[in-house]
């Protein structure tokens, strides 16, 4: 299932998720314009050391591989890695696509701040969430996922009952359908939970697992239906007649 687009209206501009999609758009460009880096010499290309180098490696977070002229810190790779994505293009439009439809909703409700701390806050949970599966793990975590599962929480909160246009199809048989978020999203919640058992389930016999950070999406949801309450303004209070 792709979304393309949701039925909520916007009470204003959605600056915060705006920015946060250029931002990672320019910081792709850049990676980009490092990948013509050359294998033949016997050393990574220079987008793939970039990428090793901001995103944010479990085991550095954990000093279990830490060293002493760790560049940049491992903290602030937590929020460097947000912005960062593979090589692959679709990595970053699936993201961008995603915080396009359900981010600005959430940022009308939250407002512009309340919306980037919220963002920002999801993300750190999301990379927390990884790490603790993995505490040792050598392969960096890179992407929007985690921040952006986390405006997918909130946004199930809100707005559980809207409408999303959708593109579902298989092989060669494709149609758009109108999805409520609840199903929608809720079917993403179950495969990210189905995907993450067998990620573990595989670890423990000892099995090679895939590049994808399961638990960081589920961690990034879950906070971010915590944080919704949290940063959620107040209601106003009905004027007394």
């Amino acid at each position: 299932m792709i979304p393309l687009r949701d039925d909520v209206p916007n009470r204003s501009v959605p600056v915060v998720t705006i920015v946060l999609i250029a931002l990672n758009v320019l910081v792709y460009l850049y990676e980009v314009s490092l990948g013509v880096g050359s294998r033949e010499t016997g050393g990574p290309a220079a987008a793939e050391a970039f990428l090793l180098e901001f995103g944010a490696t479990p085991c550095r977070l954990t000093g279990a591989c830490a060293s002493l002229d760790d560049f940049p810190s491992p903290l602030v790779t937590v929020f460097t890695s947000m912005f960062m994505h593979s090589l692959n293009p679709m990595h970053l439009v699936g993201n961008m696509l995603y915080l396009w439809i359900f981010g600005d909703n959430v940022e009308d409700t939250l407002g512009h701040g309340r919306f980037l701390v919220f963002y920002l806050l999801a993300g750190v949970a999301a990379a927390v969430a990884q790490t603790l599966t993995a505490p040792r793990s050598v392969v960096p975590m890179i992407g929007a996922s985690g921040a952006v599962s986390g405006v997918l929480g909130a946004y199930l909160v809100l707005f559980p009952y809207a409408s999303i246009l959708t593109l579902v199809g298989f092989a060669f048989f494709w149609r758009f359908v109108r999805v409520p978020a609840l199903v929608m999203i809720g079917f993403w919640i179950v495969m990210q939970l189905l995907f993450g058992y067998l990620t573990v389930s595989a670890s423990t016999r000892g099995a090679e697992t895939g590049g994808v950070a399961w638990f960081a999406h589920i961690g990034g949801f879950l906070a971010g239906v915590v944080l919704l309450f949290l940063l959620r303004p107040p209601s106003p209070k009905s004027a007394r007649l």
